[in-house]
């Protein structure tokens, strides 16, 4: 059985043109993430690294990419060698020949002959692009190999090649999507929402939170996603005010609200989105007033995204929106600037506004230029997601607001002149989704 790329392999080419034109003179060293180990000697799930698979579309555990634009051979992968037995327990794999074939790369080799070749193919470099401490052994195999490409060069008094970072590099590339990733990510955007849609017919009190990420996980992947794009997150009542609650194994109660964060990956493209439900189908009035405060600020942050606004005067502004409201819900007293100034906001709102969004569910590219907040631009796509989160505990908010967190997470790209909700169709007005869980 063989397996073919998930996408025309001439985008992966036209990709690495692309980077060519930037990087003459010096060379890219792309290394995919090692096995991790499950337990004993089960592994993980393997998935690629973003950036590599970005560059080439290859999906093999031990592969490295070598990319010397305008040199001969210009681009050079590392590869498994074929082994009929080992394909008989772990599955397919290429080979190093119909590597280069099927993926157009000039020139496929054995990994285990990756520290001699490369050692070769740097001499004459001006600057070599790795991302270091992602992968110690290979660290150490390239710091031996840039010692040895130094020795080589005899006394010219030249040092070991400079190394920068490859995947700063790759991020700028990253950021602005091109057609054929926007295709991609809204595909994810649109399993993402189903998803969700379809949780919000399914929960009843008394399910366990385990149970509905399962659920989540089986409708992502009956929809078409490979796999979950990060951690979901399904969190009821009070469990809903920790950001990264990860044990999704308490029992969902009538009367609390179920935050969900989850997204779905679809040819390495991940949807995120946030939406915080009543179990029992009805929210109390309680916790309709927070919803509706945060749903408000998330509809006037959306309503002004154009290109030109940086991400920095985003988040400025849902600080002073989401200040605004904890103000008038009585969570906080004093001055809106005194107490943003003080942070005293992030008690109830610690995190940011978004991120980036496209092949990792926080994406690759700068925030800041030169130290300067980077302009948003045509084809960025990110999230936005303005939160409260009231900790059971806290006895100086309001008691009635005690336990509650909302978060409400949409996706977006920035347009000519505004924005493109990619998960707008799952439901975020409380009649909306009471009127879908009735269902």
């Amino acid at each position: 059985m063989s397996r073919l790329p998930h996408e025309s392999v001439d985008l992966f080419v036209q990709r690495r043109k692309n980077l060519g034109r930037k990087i003459q003179g010096s060379a890219l060293i792309l290394a995919a993430p090692p096995e991790s180990i499950r337990n004993h000697d089960v592994h993980h799930p393997y998935r690629q690294s973003s950036s590599l698979y970005y560059l080439t579309g290859f999906e093999e555990p031990d592969s490295v990419l070598l990319f010397r634009p305008g040199m001969t051979p210009e681009s050079v992968l590392f590869v498994r060698r074929k082994d009929s037995e080992r394909e008989t327990w772990d599955g397919f794999r290429y080979g190093p020949e119909a590597a280069s074939q099927i993926f157009k790369i000039d020139q496929c080799y054995p990994i285990d002959e990756f520290e001699e070749r490369t050692t070769e193919f740097l001499k004459g470099i001006d600057k070599l692009y790795y991302r270091q401490a992602l992968h110690r052994e290979m660290d150490e195999t390239i710091q031996k190999i840039l010692v040895k490409v130094s020795k080589s060069q005899g006394r010219t008094g030249l040092g070991l090649l400079p190394v920068y970072d490859a995947e700063d590099l790759i991020g700028e590339l990253r950021l602005i999507k091109t057609e054929p990733e926007i295709i991609n990510l809204r595909k994810a955007c649109q399993i993402s929402a189903e998803t969700h849609m379809e949780v919000m017919r399914y929960i009843r009190p008394g399910m366990n939170e385990r149970e509905i990420h399962g659920f989540i996980l089986y409708q992502m992947m009956k929809k078409g996603a490979a796999r979950e794009g990060y951690g979901s997150i399904v969190a009821s009542g009070n469990n809903a005010t920790t950001l990264h609650y990860v044990f999704n194994d308490q029992i969902c109660k009538a009367g609390d609200l179920l935050l969900i964060d989850a997204g779905a990956e679809y040819n390495y493209y991940t949807g995120d989105i946030t939406r915080s439900i009543p179990v029992s189908g009805h929210f109390t009035n309680e916790q309709a007033h927070l919803y509706e405060a945060v749903l408000k600020v998330q509809k006037t942050l959306i309503a002004s995204l154009r290109p030109g606004l940086t991400f920095k005067e985003l988040h400025e502004m849902g600080a002073q929106l989401l200040t605004d409201v904890m103000l008038e819900l009585g969570l906080l007293e004093g001055r809106k600037n005194d107490i943003i100034e003080a942070q005293q906001h992030r008690r109830y709102y610690p995190h940011g506004i978004g991120h980036w969004l496209g092949m990792d569910v926080h994406d690759a590219g700068y925030y800041f230029i030169k130290g300067q907040p980077r302009s948003l631009e045509e084809n960025m796509c990110f999230t936005i997601e303005p939160g409260l989160y009231i900790p059971a505990h806290d006895t100086k908010a309001p008691e009635r607001y005690r336990g509650i967190g909302i978060r409400i997470e949409d996706n977006l790209r920035i347009t000519r002149d505004g924005s493109e909700n990619m998960t707008l169709l799952v439901p975020k007005e409380i009649a909306e989704i009471e009127k879908l869980m009735a269902h």
